[in-house]
């Protein structure tokens, strides 16, 4: 795996590279040997946010954690994509290779869902707006997401609010 670390506000020190890369390197028989891993450590006055990337033939799993020191937050990202790659394991499917049995003697196996539950569907009309239209419409309905018809470019897409309380569109690809 190829492992990018990035800081945002704060110069990375050696031992904490060291450290992703001895953490990382667990995943390595998850993924194929081009699997990119990207590592962004973002400083913010009292608290640090690591997050951690991984890509792979198409595939793409990411984890984030906050914490005081940017290394309980790494620990915390790496255990939870660890434990999000096991737990969808048979999910995934070929997209991952499969696990030595060292592994799973060591990490123990989870019960595996046999599918997931759709608890309600929910079918509405699509109406044409701007992205700004469609954020007041979400804000009205007191949702974190609204899906919407762009108005100028015809394409569906999404607007969210994000945890930092700005927003984003999720724009599909053709």
């Amino acid at each position: 795996m190829k492992i990018t670390c990035t800081g945002r506000k704060v110069s990375l020190k050696d031992a904490f590279m060291e450290r992703v890369d001895k953490r990382l390197a667990k995943l390595d028989k998850f993924f194929s040997p081009d699997a990119e891993v990207g590592v962004t450590v973002t400083v913010e006055k009292d608290w640090q946010t690591v997050e951690v990337t991984v890509r792979d033939r198409g595939f793409v799993c990411r984890a984030e954690k906050e914490a005081e020191r940017m290394e309980d937050a790494f620990d915390d990202a790496a255990d939870l994509l660890e434990r999000r790659i096991v737990k969808n394991r048979k999910r995934l499917g070929a997209r991952l290779t499969a696990p030595p049995e060292s592994f799973r003697e060591t990490f123990g196996e989870e019960p595996e869902e046999e599918g997931y539950a759709v608890i309600r569907e929910k079918h509405f009309s699509v109406k044409p707006c701007s992205v700004e239209e469609a954020i007041l419409e979400m804000n009205l309905l007191g949702h974190s997401f609204f899906l919407f018809r762009n108005a100028d470019t015809d394409g569906i897409e999404v607007v969210y609010r994000r945890k930092n309380g700005t927003y984003g569109v999720l724009i599909p690809e053709n």
